[in-house]
């Protein structure tokens, strides 16, 4: 029933597409992806709520404090079987692989990412794991989009395009945020768009953001109506708040990527490890049970009049009404979240990192604000700082300060908190980005050498692999030949750069053609003449792992055709600069046209 459903909307679609102009069809289909992306939100969002709900009702009516350390512990390792069992063993996280895909795959995403990101995070973050649910959400929303125009034969820069339109779609359903929706699209992730692709990418929000407003429950989204009045008077305590957030992030970002990485590489089977990653997440929500889940129902607590509720049904619930222990609490789950959400996802779990900036924003707001007016020195708007720190810790986190100023300004209902939200955001964006080139999600693929910017041509030269463009075939000499034996290499071949070699492949110089041209063909001045004295050193020297943009540069500063291609410090061959160029414009035309 469902098949002959699907098949009669793919007629209808493909009927439609042969009616409409390309640009009215792209409008269609932004709206469908905005549809289909907001129903995955929908899904993930409403199945989160109802374990929260029912682990908070389960704890306060039984009194069984141990539950929120046993959910987690249950969704991490059913996640683990079902990416081995279901999934074939792997699944690729977080958001930077679309940036990857887009750039080197040509925008086309596996079709089990349209289904994999949704059961794997809603079995982590829904049964407690404490990461977000909106990387996964941005995932399933650019498979959407990249495989429905993989169905209706699509072009690369289309399917670039409806991957935005999904990406938009997701994020704005998440937050009833529209705006936010489309900076995240074109800040983080499609960087290299053109003004036109703004109205699909827009239409895809607005569409996700109406599919969720009229299905959600509000109080299931993240939202706010409580804030205070803005004072000039505090722009130097907002200054301050970015410094602080702008640490805090990068504190963040290195103790997740180090706990992540830790658990991931550890030496026991993918359950065993699972087990023991859960469990002392389980532990840390026993004590900490503001770590569970996506946070944000502990973040709706704090920005309100009794943040005291915090500690009700926790080991420190006789304190509720002590100030400094509830700081205290703010601050060590503040600085826990990080490890936190680093063993979810490296013990085997699957989230992402958005709902944790803005938990970690959250709580580092009211830790400053609060602190500071505990001590006397002033009187802080609490709630005002609470909600700019989210736009501070995003800012910094994945250092995208306009998505992080228009989503908080869109989540509380106003543009009241504007310029405080424009000032913490700056601040921390240049203090992280002083200590972290790049952002969180882009990190590990700077460490591979896979960094995609707004460049396009730096991002085409990185689809290129040098080991595709060198040459190995090349006649190579010894330094003790005379040119007389160059000669007749020459007149078997047609290059004109040899490799001086030793017994051992070591590159001991180069001899080009144009340097003996005058002597080659004089046979007594050739029999006399070694290679080794009329070798040259390369000026530059090429690594087989070697990035094409750093060949280039090298290609630049050589101001050479040719550059000999070395493998662990031993020759390996040759690799030219119009092979390089050549790859290049292939590489654009089938991006543009295929």
């Amino acid at each position: 029933m469902f098949k002959k459903q699907f098949v009669k909307a793919k007629n209808l679609l493909i009927w439609g597409q042969e009616k409409l102009t390309k640009k009215q069809f792209i409008f269609l289909s932004s709206v469908l992806i905005g549809i289909i992306s907001a129903f995955a939100v929908i899904f993930l969002k409403a199945f989160a709520h109802w374990v929260y709900s029912f682990a908070t009702y389960i704890n306060g009516t039984l009194k069984l404090s141990f539950i929120n350390s046993i959910l987690p512990v249950i969704g991490i390792l059913l996640t683990v079987f079902v990416v081995k069992r279901v999934l074939g063993g792997t699944l690729e996280k977080g958001t930077s692989q679309i940036l990857y895909i887009v750039a080197r795959k040509a925008s086309i995403i596996p079709k089990k990412q349209m289904y994999a990101q949704i059961i794997t995070s809603s079995l982590t973050v829904g049964l407690g794991g404490s990461a977000g649910l909106e990387s996964p959400i941005v995932i399933t929303g650019a498979a959407f989009g990249s495989n429905f125009a993989q169905q209706f034969k699509l072009s690369y820069q289309e399917r670039t395009l409806l991957i935005g339109c999904g990406v938009a779609a997701g994020i704005a359903a998440a937050f009833n945020a529209p705006i936010a929706g489309v900076l995240f699209a074109i800040e983080v992730l499609l960087v290299d768009v053109t003004i036109s692709a703004f109205t699909p990418i827009m239409i895809a929000a607005a569409t996700g953001t109406l599919v969720s407003t009229i299905v959600l429950n509000e109080n299931i989204l993240l939202t706010f109506r409580e804030k205070q009045t803005f004072d000039y008077h505090n722009i130097p305590f907002y200054v301050l708040m970015g410094l602080f957030t702008g640490f805090i992030a990068v504190f963040y970002a290195r103790k997740f990527l180090k706990t992540e990485h830790y658990f991931a590489h550890l030496k026991f089977g993918i359950y065993k490890k699972a087990l023991i990653g859960a469990c002392i997440l389980g532990l840390m929500i026993f004590i900490f049970p503001t770590l569970f889940g996506e946070g944000y129902e502990s973040i709706k607590t704090l920005a309100d009049k009794e943040p005291g509720k915090l500690l009700e049904n926790t080991l420190f619930g006789d304190y509720a009404d002590n100030s400094w222990v509830l700081l205290a609490f703010v601050g060590f789950s503040m600085m826990l979240k990080a490890f936190a959400s680093g063993i979810t996802l490296g013990s085997g779990g699957n989230g992402g990192n958005f709902a944790p900036s803005l938990f970690l924003g959250s709580y580092a707001g009211y830790f400053f604000s609060k602190f500071l007016n505990l001590t006397g020195l002033t009187d802080l708007p609490v709630s005002n700082f609470t909600l700019v720190g989210m736009a501070g810790i995003l800012s910094g986190l994945f250092h995208a300060p306009l998505t992080a100023i228009f989503l908080i300004a869109e989540i509380t209902g106003g543009y009241d908190l504007m310029i405080p939200l424009m000032i913490v955001a700056s601040v921390s964006f240049a203090v992280s980005k002083r200590f972290e080139k790049h952002s969180l999600d882009v990190k590990n693929l700077a460490k591979k050498g896979n960094v995609f910017t707004g460049n396009k041509d730096t991002n085409i030269l990185c689809t290129l692999e040098i080991e595709d463009l060198v040459k190995k075939d090349y006649l190579t000499v010894e330094s003790t030949q005379n040119l007389e034996n160059v000669a007749d290499l020459l007149a078997h071949s047609d290059q004109v750069i040899f490799g001086v070699v030793n017994g051992e492949n070591d590159l001991q110089g180069l001899v080009y053609f144009n340097d003996i041209r005058e002597v080659i063909f004089d046979n007594l001045k050739a029999e006399n003449i070694l290679v080794k004295d009329i070798m040259v050193q390369p000026i530059q020297t090429a690594d087989l792992f070697d990035s094409m943009q750093t060949v280039m540069n090298k290609f630049e500063k050589s101001n050479k055709a040719f550059l000999p291609v070395l493998q662990n410090g031993k020759y390996y061959g040759f690799i030219t600069k119009s092979d390089v160029l050549e790859s290049y414009r292939n590489r654009l035309k089938s991006m543009i046209f295929e």
